[in-house]
């Protein structure tokens, strides 16, 4: 089944959300409809995490990951990165990059076996 869902009347989701088979991290809006839409149709499988990076609520653009792994940038907070850690599962290993790069979605695809970056 399809759900239409916006974050704050842009349709462009994968800015705002990150999601893989493992869990699902949602960027802090000012409404909770954005959140409850992913809650509603995953948290009976997966976890779903609100989530700032860098003090921003783009968390889609700014991280990448699997159900094993997520890449951070350098510019993630250390409560930001103990919030990720404790949330999320335990086989899930979060690390920030230590690069300039701060937007790995724009740079990364990856899945659970392969990764492209541009």
């Amino acid at each position: 089944m399809a759900t239409r869902v916006a974050f704050e009347n842009t349709g462009e989701i994968g800015v705002f959300a990150a999601l893989t088979n493992g869990y699902c991290l949602t960027g802090i809006n000012r409404s909770e409809n954005f959140y409850s839409v992913f809650e509603a149709e995953l948290s009976a499988h997966i976890p779903v995490i609100h989530a700032t990076v860098a003090g921003c609520r783009f968390v889609g653009r700014t991280t990448v990951g699997n159900r094993r792994g997520l890449l951070v940038p350098n510019t993630t907070t250390d409560q930001e990165l103990a919030h990720l850690r404790n949330s999320l599962p335990d086989s899930v290993v979060v690390q920030r990059v230590e690069e300039r790069l701060s937007a790995l979605g724009n740079i990364v695809c990856c899945n659970d076996h392969v990764a492209l970056v541009h």
